[in-house]
């Protein structure tokens, strides 16, 4: 990949991860806002505060995951490694990267392992439907 098309790549990342960062410290705000209203109120006012603050929690969580995989990619742009698909080493199209430019994998490569998760979910939970109370696995005391 030339150097104008990394370029123009670590500069989508580069304002992706300022988008993200705005978006942590609002959630921040937001906390802090709901844990210093007036008083804790009654049961239903607190339970209503922990409920949002777990929303809360989840979404900076799921953010700081999201920096993680942009930091990651800024890393490989630096690296030289940008754009080269992890599982078959293999170019990612440029429009896959477009699309994802966090992303690790080819098309083929992504869609592969999500069959293979696919796979293993309808495995779990055919083995769930099959189970009934009597069958041979059950443990008897």
């Amino acid at each position: 990949m030339n150097k104008k098309i990394l370029d123009k790549f670590k500069k989508l990342l580069l304002k992706e991860k300022e988008g993200v960062l705005d978006h942590i410290q609002n959630l921040k705000g937001s906390s802090d806002q709901n844990l210093n209203e007036d008083g804790p109120g009654d049961d239903v006012d607190i339970a209503s505060t922990e409920i949002a603050q777990t929303a809360l929690q989840k979404l900076g969580n799921r953010e700081q995951k999201h920096l993680g995989k942009i930091d990651y990619a800024l890393g490989k742009i630096e690296s030289g490694e940008y754009g080269v698909c992890e599982e078959c080493g293999e170019d990612i199209a440029p429009a896959r990267l477009e699309a994802r430019p966090i992303t690790l994998f080819c098309i083929d490569c992504k869609t592969l392992q999500e069959q293979k998760e696919r796979q293993y979910v309808d495995d779990d939970e055919r083995e769930e439907d099959s189970w009934e109370v009597g069958d041979s696995d059950e443990v008897s005391e």
